[in-house]
């Protein structure tokens, strides 16, 4: 898996978003057992540590959990993983509809520009 980070957050923030976006999509299964933290950073290329942080978030956020001895997995509570994904889904229209405001649009105009490039596919 490709894993993308850019400079204007932080890199274990990125790698969360990332890991629970491979939820949402299916990439990892529910109940699956995550890689070792060591293999997660090396396929990243990021530092151990940084891996460590961003898995002790999703750990925080209730994504995965830890067995002691056993490592970490994804948690098998697809209600709650729904609300996540649709507060993410929330954040990110959120974030959009700002960036939409900022260059002169309304949510009715943006609206209305979605309907149309989705019609013609632009």
């Amino acid at each position: 898996m490709a894993w993308d980070f850019t400079k204007d957050r932080p890199i274990y923030t990125q790698i969360a978003e990332q890991i629970k976006n491979q939820i949402f999509v299916g990439k990892r299964n529910l109940g699956d057992r995550l890689p070792p933290v060591r293999d997660l950073a090396m396929e990243a290329g990021v530092n151990p540590n940084t891996m460590q942080r961003a898995l002790a978030q999703l750990e925080q956020e209730e994504i995965i959990y830890a067995e002691r001895t056993n490592g970490r997995f994804i948690t098998e509570d697809k209600t709650m993983l729904d609300k996540q994904k649709k507060e993410t889904a929330r954040l990110q229209m959120n974030d959009f509809l700002e960036k939409m405001a900022a260059i002169g649009y309304d949510r009715k105009a943006t609206l209305q520009l979605l309907t149309t490039f989705t019609k013609d596919g632009e």
